[in-house]
């Protein structure tokens, strides 16, 4: 098992909830946030519970700090950490059109590049011991796209391609990698969202009704899960002697997002455009219709 493991984006959400349940286990956690207003409130945290847990600020799109934070990191360990989580991570939900270019290249670093850099920082220390584990947290939104979710979708595919070629890369060197990919949880992940949906479109009203019907449905509390439960997967991909190649958090990531992403288009589309109010008022009978028109399987006859 690990015993010192760099979590980034431990100032909320998954990543503080996966440093602090990892410090309970009795690793010897380097989180780091986005501010350092953050980490101090992450330090109180852990002090609080009397946990030793080193908090600091990073900005993970920054190579030149990332570099820094592992050579403070490879001073106080044999070298580097046993274990990195990247769990940074940021969300834009508007219409692909309606995304500047600065926010879509700010998505897809923190999302998309940041993880890679992280990784290429860690392996080093661990090729030199041959073993190691990587732990990069990704969305089922990158299998299975939303209208709205474009860019968000595209930078956590990517984040899973390229973890995909790297587990298959370090095949055989001691270091495992490990995907998680989550559904929707009430965390600032989610809050980002959120934010982003409040500006009134630049392209067309109906995208602006759009938002505010968006923003009204992932406002709803009730609705998702905390943190928790994702930083239980975290800590399992850490202590499994074999760890999956992926794991899915969440019933929407688990079954949802795979059987809707195996659906023709012709049925899946309309109905995300109806569930974030982008169809007009005939799409449900447009939708049914379609359904209607789908060749059924002959009773009698076994399924293939």
């Amino acid at each position: 098992m690990p015993s010192s493991v760099l979590v980034t984006g431990a100032g909320n959400g998954i990543g503080q909830a996966t440093a602090l349940r990892l410090a309970r286990a009795g690793y010897d956690v380097f989180a780091t946030a986005r501010t350092q207003d953050e980490a101090h409130r992450l330090s109180a945290r852990a002090a609080k519970e009397g946990l030793d847990l080193r908090a600091t600020a990073l900005d993970v799109s920054d190579l030149q700090a990332c570099e820094a934070a592992f050579k403070d990191i490879a001073d106080l360990t044999t070298g580097g950490p046993d274990a990195v989580v990247n769990a940074d991570g940021f969300a834009v939900a508007r219409a692909v059109e309606d995304v500047t270019e600065e926010t879509a290249r700010r998505l897809m670093e923190i999302n998309t590049f940041a993880a890679v850099r992280i990784a290429r920082l860690a392996l080093p220390a661990m090729r030199r011991r041959g073993r190691g584990r990587i732990v990069n947290l990704s969305s089922a939104a990158g299998r299975s796209v939303l209208p709205l979710g474009g860019w968000y979708g595209a930078s956590r595919a990517a984040s899973t391609a390229l973890t995909h070629a790297l587990r298959m890369e370090l095949a055989g060197s001691g270091v495992q990698v490990v995907l998680i990919e989550h559904g929707f949880h009430a965390t600032s992940l989610l809050q980002d969202a959120i934010h982003s949906l409040t500006p009134p479109s630049g392209i067309s009203t109906r995208f602006t009704d759009c938002y505010r019907n968006a923003a009204a449905a992932l406002s709803d509390p009730t609705r998702f899960g905390g943190p928790e439960r994702a930083a239980a997967t975290v800590h399992r991909a850490l202590t499994a002697r074999r760890p999956k190649a992926r794991y899915t958090v969440g019933m929407d990531a688990r079954l949802a997002a795979p059987l809707i992403a195996s659906l023709p288009y012709a049925i899946s589309d309309p109905v995300k455009r109806l569930v974030l109010g982008l169809s007009g008022p005939q799409a449900a009978s447009r939708l049914f219709s379609t359904l209607g028109a789908l060749p059924m399987r002959p009773q009698g006859k076994p399924p293939r």
